[in-house]
């Protein structure tokens, strides 16, 4: 059974969404914390990892290559790691499998790296061509286009690498690649994605260095060992924003999610959601970490394109289903890396918000969302009859709690069930039970709402 297929939840309209909570840790984050903490020599402790089936697939895979896991603590070291006795199992997930291909560069020996069927159709060459340029032995299908990738590390030479596309995946497989390719690795970025990796190298000890210009934005590695390091993992901007665009857009709501990491390239739809007259409040706890809140209050029509579209380009979904809540027209352009997702998320979303009523057009880089105000996802009535309306997730997690956004900021009486929500596995499992727990209503299809 398909992601497309698993479960379906319906939610219901009318209720406001009031409260305090937390979302899982960043999942961005999580992925090369696990990744790093394996390189490490020693022991390494990381705590609050993302609770998503993506991230449990990258803590298996370091365990296949031979890190010890106990609880929150990662034994790691070059020492220690060795070809793993299976193909390695990335399930849905393709920051895995970009950022473990490079990793894999960087070991001596051969992993082989698959996942479902969806990750079977994602481009790879994005990360492939720059490892065979530092001299990796990559092949998969259709010419290293496709996974499953059989990877045969070691023998790396650092070199320049400028992406042609903005790729936080593409530069962390790189500089993972750098840390055992001879001489130094640099990525050149024009538009400067989030620094995840940059930062955890930082932490564990990597020599790096980092320099922003008008031209744009670099970083340099050169081989060396890691140390271990302690890390509390933050809260995922990306969960975040569902909670925060609920927060806007369903009437009566005040929602405060804590303890967010708002650190370069990952703030990009708070800027958004000011620029569209959101009610937001932003209590800073640290250099890169806030509490969040998000009260309801009308929005209206923005332009989202040009250099902001990396820093918000997971968040573009649920900032759809806001747009066609405001008064105006919204733009979202520059963002075709989003038919390249788990779906095809411009597609996906023109589609299943136009069965909610949305006025929208779908272009090749983005959507032109005609937003209609507080009354945009009404259903046709016949007299005082209320109609249970139906929306596929095409096995996206971040288009199912798009949708179920949409659904909460119905009218009362009015209810929507998302078909394949148990995609939400991959990223947040406890999503509809933080709604549940904000005032929402949710329900396994077939149950009472």
């Amino acid at each position: 059974m398909t992601l497309l297929e698993r479960g379906e939840t319906t939610f219901s309209g009318g209720r406001a969404l009031r409260g305090q909570v937390r979302v899982p840790g960043d999942k961005s984050i999580s992925h090369r914390a696990l990744l790093l903490a394996a390189l490490a020599e020693g022991r390494s402790v990381v705590r609050g990892l993302s609770t998503g089936e993506d991230v449990a697939r990258t803590r298996a895979a370091v365990a296949l290559l031979g890190a010890g896991l106990e609880g929150d603590a990662i034994e790691g070291g070059r020492s220690r790691l060795r070809e793993a006795d299976e193909p390695i199992d990335l399930g849905n997930s393709g920051t895995a499998m970009r950022l473990l291909a490079g990793l894999a560069a960087s070991l001596p020996f051969l992993s082989v790296l698959y996942g479902d069927e969806s990750l079977r159709r994602r481009p790879m060459l994005r990360v492939v061509d720059p490892l065979w340029a530092m001299g990796a032995a990559i092949d998969g299908r259709e010419g290293g286009r496709l996974a499953p990738l059989a990877v045969r590390g070691g023998g790396l030479i650092g070199r320049e690498h400028r992406p042609q596309a903005a790729s936080a995946q593409v530069k962390g497989a790189i500089l993972l690649a750098g840390l055992a390719a001879a001489g130094e690795t640099v990525v050149y970025e024009a538009l400067a994605t989030r620094r995840h990796s940059e930062e955890l190298l930082a932490l564990a000890g990597a020599e790096l260095t980092t320099e922003e210009s008008p031209d744009g934005y670099a970083v340099r590695v050169r081989a060396g060992s890691l140390r271990p390091f302690e890390l509390d993992v933050p809260g995922d901007p990306s969960q975040a924003a569902f909670l925060l665009v609920a927060g806007c857009v369903v009437p009566g709501s005040d929602v405060t999610v804590e303890n967010v990491y708002v650190g370069p390239g990952r703030a990009g739809f708070l800027a958004v959601l000011d620029r569209m007259g959101a009610d937001l409040e932003i209590v800073p706890r640290s250099p890169t970490t806030a509490d969040v809140r998000a009260r309801h209050r009308p929005l209206r029509g923005t332009e989202v394109g040009g250099t902001e579209v990396p820093g918000v380009i997971d968040e573009i979904p649920v900032l759809a289903v806001a747009a066609a809540l405001a008064e105006g027209t919204t733009v979202f352009s520059g963002a075709a890396e989003l038919r390249a997702k788990e779906s095809d998320r411009i597609a996906t979303m023109a589609s299943e918000l136009g069965k909610l009523g949305v006025s929208l057009e779908e272009r090749p880089d983005g959507l032109v969302v005609h937003g209609a105000g507080a009354g945009a996802l009404e259903p046709a009535r016949s007299g005082a009859l209320r109609r249970l309306r139906a929306v596929v997730s095409h096995g996206d997690h971040r288009v199912a709690m798009s949708l179920a956004v949409a659904a909460l900021a119905g009218t009362e009486g009015d209810a929507v069930t998302v078909s394949g929500f148990a995609a939400v596995d991959t990223s947040w499992p406890g999503f509809a039970s933080v709604i549940e727990q904000l005032g929402g209503a949710t329900a396994p299809a077939g149950a009472a709402t």
